[in-house]
């Protein structure tokens, strides 16, 4: 019986397509070392995004794949996955202990974003990164509550903020700030400073990802956002209804203007199942969503129904990811963590940090 090659073993992982990559993974290169011992084969996979939960299933994948070639005995596949940093809008530098920024964001309010934006987050950290949330909503911070969090963020140099911290996300807000029912009655550069402020003043530790929770609308915050931050990509939440989608593809054409990426269209409210009967309807429109997704040519991320549990649990301050992990529901959102993180795994790195500082001297 002839011994396998390198070859052979490449062919048969490449029969299988990665489902948040969207490619086999030797194309994707994340093939990182092919042992051939007689009949026994040892592989190193590495992925750019984080999937505790798909790791196991992954692994099992490729060895029955491996196995099933001629000659093969014995595999054994170990996957692993790294984050790094990926490439930000022209002229703009990542900030300091954050390896990518990921915004979050509607045409209108009123449709699940900062429920979407936290438990993104949640799912993020599930799935193995370090995660931080922003609130850049100045006027209606809702990231406290929903993260079940009180009282002020501390300062130990009088000049910079240790962020708060809960379900092992490390978390930033106005609302930290200000009392809960205190009107944020600002003119617009006062807003933009104070996100910029609250952005860049905060000690983030080591952050694989920061998830900022952007305000309804394309106005000063958005354009700030775009201009002074960077972001390696966004994503956009919309409802499936007609108007809701209107304001979505707005949102959509300033990031594209902007040249800041867009990970793809997550779907709130796609369906209601009555928690009497079991039925299902759509009550906001059916695909509109995808139908979007497919007109700018963008991924779909996942469509979420419209559950009492989701409002519940986040007014509650333990959103569903945290709450019942093992749910339906948190499933999706881990789903659409994991999509998301791939699709920015796959744009272009970041070298920014590579770059020595220059210094001159005067001798």
């Amino acid at each position: 019986m002839a011994e396998p090659t390198r070859e052979l073993i490449e062919e048969a992982m490449k029969g299988y397509t990665d489902p948040y990559l969207n490619k086999d993974l030797v194309t994707a290169k994340a093939v990182k070392e092919v042992i051939l011992e007689g009949d026994r084969v040892a592989v190193k996979v590495e992925l750019g995004y984080p999937c505790n939960g798909f790791i196991a299933e992954l692994k099992q994948i490729l060895e029955e794949r491996i196995t099933a070639v001629e000659g093969v005995a014995s595999a054994d596949v170990e996957v692993t996955w790294k984050v790094v940093a990926h490439s930000v809008q022209k002229a703009l530098k990542p900030i300091d202990n954050v390896k990518n920024i990921i915004a979050v964001a509607s045409g209108k309010g009123g449709v699940g974003k900062s429920t979407t934006a936290i438990n993104l987050a949640l799912a993020l950290a599930v799935e193995g990164a370090k995660v931080g949330i922003l609130d850049a909503d100045i006027y209606g911070p809702s990231q406290p509550r929903m993260l079940g969090v009180s009282g002020h963020p501390e300062s130990k140099d009088g000049k910079t903020l240790e962020p708060m911290s809960n379900y092992g996300l490390q978390a930033m807000s106005i609302g930290f700030l200000v009392d809960e029912e205190t009107p944020m009655i600002w003119r617009g550069p006062m807003v933009t400073q104070a996100l910029e402020q609250l952005l860049n003043d905060t000690n983030w530790d080591k952050l694989d990802y920061l998830v900022i929770d952007l305000p309804p609308g394309t106005g000063d915050t958005q354009l700030t956002l775009a201009q002074k931050i960077p972001v390696s990509g966004a994503i956009i939440v919309t409802t499936p209804q007609d108007i809701a989608l209107l304001d979505a593809r707005k949102g959509f054409k300033m990031f594209e203007k902007v040249e800041v990426p867009v990970l793809g269209i997550v779907e709130n409210m796609s369906t209601h199942i009555c928690s009497k009967c079991g039925h299902e309807e759509h009550i906001f429109g059916e695909g509109g969503g995808q139908r979007m997704a497919s007109q700018y040519n963008v991924d779909f991320l996942g469509a979420l129904p419209l559950d009492i549990r989701i409002r519940e649990e986040t007014d509650g301050g333990k959103p569903t990811v945290v709450a019942e992990p093992e749910a339906r529901i948190s499933q999706i959102y881990r789903e659409i963590a994991r999509r998301s993180a791939a699709k920015l795994s796959q744009q272009a790195k970041s070298y920014a940090a590579k770059f020595p500082n220059i210094v001159i001297q005067n001798n």
